[in-house]
């Protein structure tokens, strides 16, 4: 018993030099399998853009979507997979992609131009119902920027009202002060809206979905029930809101506010 009890003090030692090596080699062992990760997504996209240029897009598909399923996304990888799926004639996934793309980067060119021309083909044209023009105003507001985008527009704002603080403490140019309290006025003024864009933003990402319906031609019933009447009907491509779940069924609402019911396999969520 004695000795065992003296080698507490060395199993102790031990088991702490064990875990500081550990701990020193993780970032290592992250940073390496980071690297392996960039790498392995590269090596996918590669083989993908080879499939495309060949015009074998149904293999292009297939790398992509490998790649997607195993965690990968960007804009490039998102935006390729719709050209894929554009070019298979699948017009429903086609958006979906164009749509992930735009959500990553909505200021890219080729993306919301693709998006567009492949919008153009889809059967269903609904008329959004009529918004004010200060509402019509915030959307595009809202829309020039990602969730990171508005994140670091915000921080910059941050930065520059803390700047102009300090620089009134500790400037003695009665000049200069009145510059920083302006600037610092301005600054704290644009740091709410962009708090205020930033907070819908991010509150739209978590809690409300939208949808592509990916199926050719669906119809959409009144309740959870294959059995149930039919409601209307839509097609591929379409953009709708996802409201409500019941098993296999989701509840969807269109820009002109109808609502229904419609298979899970039937779309697909942004």
């Amino acid at each position: 018993m004695r000795e065992n009890i003296k080698n507490v003090p060395s199993v102790l030692i031990r088991a702490a030099l064990l875990a500081a090596t550990i701990s020193l080699l993780m970032p290592g062992v992250s940073k390496a399998s980071e690297e392996m990760t960039r790498f392995q997504a590269t090596e996918l996209t590669a083989q993908g853009n080879k499939y495309y240029q060949d015009k074998q897009y149904d293999k292009a598909v297939e790398i992509y979507q490998e790649a997607v399923n195993a965690g990968f996304e960007g804009t490039s990888l998102y935006y390729n997979l719709g050209n894929a799926f554009y070019r298979e004639g699948k017009l429903g996934y086609a958006i979906l992609y164009y749509q992930k793309a735009l959500n990553l980067s909505p200021g890219d060119d080729d993306v919301v131009h693709n998006l567009k021309i492949a919008n153009a083909r889809t059967v269903d044209k609904i008329d959004a119902l009529p918004k004010f023009f200060i509402f019509q105003w915030w959307e595009s507001l809202l829309a020039l920027l990602s969730v990171t985008g508005w994140t670091y527009t915000a921080y910059i704002f941050y930065f520059l009202l803390l700047s102009s603080i300090g620089i009134y403490f500790f400037t003695k140019k009665p000049a200069l002060q009145r510059y920083s309290i302006y600037s610092g006025f301005v600054s704290l003024l644009l740091l709410i809206v962009t708090a205020s864009l930033l907070s819908v933003k991010l509150n739209r990402e978590l809690n409300v979905r939208s949808a592509i319906v990916v199926g050719p031609t669906v119809t959409v019933k009144l309740s959870p029930d294959p059995t149930s009447n039919d409601a209307f009907v839509v097609h591929e491509g379409l953009k709708v809101r996802e409201m409500n779940n019941v098993g296999n069924w989701v509840l969807i609402r269109l820009q002109d506010g109808k609502e229904g019911w419609i298979e899970q396999n039937d779309i697909a969520t942004i």
